[in-house]
């Protein structure tokens, strides 16, 4: 009988498992897996199983391509195997091409005279998918928040930062979900970080994937109104409880898409952004609306200067701005309280609506 044995943490079971054990079984007549106790968990990667040990044991006994199931607690780094795999001498060590330590594992096996083998990446037979990405998608909230952007957009791009500036954000209620949006698209309010965030993806990196930076997602999942530090990743400088916005908000439709990755390498006056941004921090940082205007108003310029359509004014606003990359979406309209916020929404209420700041712990 050729023996067969595999080893891994397979702390949440998912189809590409269950493809490689196949695939290991196929190598012999026998398959063996050993997966990593709880306590091996916390010596290697400091954290909890999803399941107890007991239970995962069951779930991994129950599939057909499995003979028999150990639980690893050797405390080697990446060896939590060993002991079974010396006391059980299996033919073959069957592991992937991603597999950690394959040389000091090929030394064990010679130590034994067993095989290994390196299983090559087959095509899945569904889309791969890790553990990580599984307790993402379990933690993956039912709502989140969008944001609207005060000062120093474009800072949160990696290749556009500049170390000791900010960026400076609020979040923004109603929130949104998979199947209620009630904004429009393509608007400017960080759309794209909330839809990775509520499909239980990495915001920042499926941001970067898109050319721009990761103010959308730190802000959303932080909540709140936040100071940033502008640079390669997200750095929290402080945040504020957003109550002193409350009634002073508003966002209207400019008429036309926005489009932040086809605009980011557009030129524009980063040094403007960032003394706009620093303007905005006082504002925040004394929890003054109108001290938090004068960053919006200096980012308008900004963007005026870039090349955007100068925005409608508002006798009774205090600031305005295009949200986010600008060239379309909605604006943001600043005001000194709620009587002209509403009066100002109210005129013309198909493209204008007010918005409240939205902090998760407030």
């Amino acid at each position: 009988m050729r023996t067969v044995f595999v080893s891994g943490c397979y702390d949440v079971l998912h189809a590409g498992h269950l493809q490689f054990f196949d695939e290991a079984r196929s190598l012999g007549d026998h398959l063996t897996v050993c997966f990593a106790s709880e306590a091996s968990l916390w010596i290697h990667k400091a954290r909890r199983p999803t399941l107890p040990d007991t239970h995962k044991q069951v779930l991994l006994e129950s599939l057909r391509m499995v003979d028999r199931v150990v639980a690893g607690h050797g405390s080697r780094p990446g060896f939590d195997f060993e002991n079974h795999f010396l006391r059980l001498r299996p033919d073959i060590l069957a592991v992937t091409q991603d597999s950690a330590f394959k040389d000091e594992k090929r030394g064990l096996c010679a130590s034994t005279g067993a095989q290994l083998v390196v299983l090559d990446k087959t095509p899945p037979r569904v889309s791969p998918i890790s553990t990580t990405e599984i307790v993402r998608r379990a933690r993956a909230p039912r709502v989140a928040p969008l944001r609207v952007d005060f000062a120093g957009g474009w800072l949160d791009v990696p290749r556009h930062a500049i170390p000791g500036e900010f960026v400076v954000n609020c979040t923004i209620s109603p929130t949104v979900s998979l199947t209620d949006w009630p904004y429009k698209k393509r608007a400017g309010l960080g759309g794209s970080g909330a839809w990775a965030l509520l499909n239980g993806l990495d915001g920042v990196a499926a941001e970067y994937e898109l050319g721009v930076g990761w103010q959308d997602p730190a802000v959303i999942r932080e909540t709140g109104c936040c100071v940033w530090e502008s640079g390669p990743r997200p750095v929290l400088e402080f945040k504020r409880g957003s109550s002193f916005l409350r009634g002073c908000m508003a966002i209207a439709w400019t008429g036309g898409d926005h489009d932040t990755p086809g605009v980011a390498n557009n030129p524009r006056d980063y040094a403007a952004i960032a003394a706009s941004a620093r303007l905005a921090r006082e504002g925040v940082l004394r929890s003054d609306v109108s001290a938090l205007a004068q960053g919006v108003e200096a980012y308008h310029r900004a963007q005026v200067n870039e090349g955007m359509q100068p925005l409608p004014a508002a006798d009774t606003a205090l600031a305005w701005k295009y949200c986010g990359g600008g060239h379309g979406g909605y604006a943001l309209y600043l005001f000194a309280g709620s009587t002209q916020r509403d009066a100002w929404v109210q005129q013309d209420a198909d493209a204008r609506r007010a918005v409240e700041p939205y902090c998760e712990f407030s």
